[in-house]
């Protein structure tokens, strides 16, 4: 039988977000039943929360930085008990049949069968979306929970379900390491991840920002060079250096000042989303020198886990500001502002 639970939710998009109550589905035999102790507040969800991104269907409940206790099992769980701290991130199922889903990239499902975390048909209640972490309580298939390092502080390690593996994956993937020089662009809930990540993988990191407040933060950090990037002379000094750029901006902007300082077969990989699409790079900037602009998503299950025990091993959290849930539309508001440092995280208990 479904089940009630507490919620902050967007009721259209422009009036602020408030309290509701929603449905939960009862654990079936392959499910986790959470309560949600912590949720990170991640640009996405004021997107999808003001119609910012297309689709948004109303009420929505946000949130898919998720971590809290396993209050309930199914009878088929293998992986959790009662009482195991668990999180989810930023999907719930897929169509686990495709090539991708096979591969454990389950974020770039072939046919689109990804069920995302909140604003997706929940095909388990019928007639009903999905709602995210904004709530006291979730259900989720089992093979979409993932487990989380004991050592790490719980409200920290929340954002780590986006903004964490939304940079640890491109890292990952194209090679970051000793030898390799790296940028990360921005130094948001995003970008202080990159440098982290950057850093603990052992690549020379460069951090980009527009604010000279951010340098010694930058440093403090993991970066071993800070650049303002609206200095021509700081940028032109890094011209065709590196073998990796990690654009974490969500602002529509300017991208061939970054492509020019791509080394030869340099690639620079967006992974922020902006409302408004980027001007058109130069062409030129691209082949004179076989330099690429890549893009990337999230990570798989199997990545998200590793992502989590490599942030175990190394004592990697996010740096956060807990909020009460009643703040919810000021904490939006600030976000606009870049007035964070670095991720507003939801201490779900205030809704109780």
């Amino acid at each position: 039988m479904p089940h009630s639970a507490h919620a902050y939710a967007a009721f259209d998009k422009t009036t602020p977000l408030g309290p509701t109550t929603i449905t939960r589905r009862d654990p079936g035999p392959t499910d986790v039943q959470i309560d949600i102790q912590y949720c990170g507040v991640c640009h996405s969800d004021l997107h999808t929360a003001r119609s910012e991104w297309p689709g948004t269907v109303y009420p929505c409940v946000p949130g898919h930085e998720i971590l809290g206790t396993v209050s309930a099992v199914g009878s088929a769980v293998t992986k959790f008990t009662v009482g195991d701290t668990a999180a989810v991130g930023c999907l719930v199922d897929s169509c686990r049949t495709c090539e991708s889903c096979k591969a454990g990239l389950e974020q770039y499902c072939d046919v689109f069968g990804f069920v995302m975390t909140y604003n997706s048909p929940d095909k388990h209640l019928p007639g009903q979306m999905t709602y995210g972490g904004y709530s006291t309580g979730i259900t989720v298939t089992e093979d979409f929970v993932l487990k989380v390092p004991g050592n790490l502080d719980k409200a920290a390690a929340s954002p780590l379900l986006c903004a964490g593996i939304t940079t640890y994956s491109p890292l990952k993937h194209w090679g970051a390491g000793p030898g390799k020089k790296v940028g990360i662009v921005g130094l948001g809930g995003l970008g202080h991840m990159g440098v982290k990540f950057s850093h603990a993988f052992g690549a020379h990191t460069v951090l980009f920002t527009t604010s000279a407040g951010k340098v010694e933060d930058g440093k403090r950090l993991g970066a071993d060079e800070v650049v303002i990037s609206k200095d021509p002379q700081a940028m032109q000094a890094h011209m065709r250096s590196f073998d990796l750029i990690i654009n974490t901006v969500a602002v529509s902007h300017d991208l061939d000042p970054f492509v020019n300082l791509l080394k030869r077969d340099g690639t620079m990989v967006l992974v922020g989303a902006p409302e408004h699409s980027h001007p058109s790079p130069s062409v030129m900037g691209l082949v004179f020198g076989r330099r690429s602009i890549a893009g990337s998503l999230i990570g798989g299950l199997p990545e998200t886990q590793e992502m989590l025990d490599f942030c175990g091993q190394h004592g990697i959290v996010c740096d956060i500001e807990l909020i009460k849930a009643q703040q919810i539309n000021e904490a939006y508001e600030r976000m606009l502002k870049s007035d964070v440092k670095y991720r507003f995280v939801i201490d779900i208990s205030s809704m109780k």
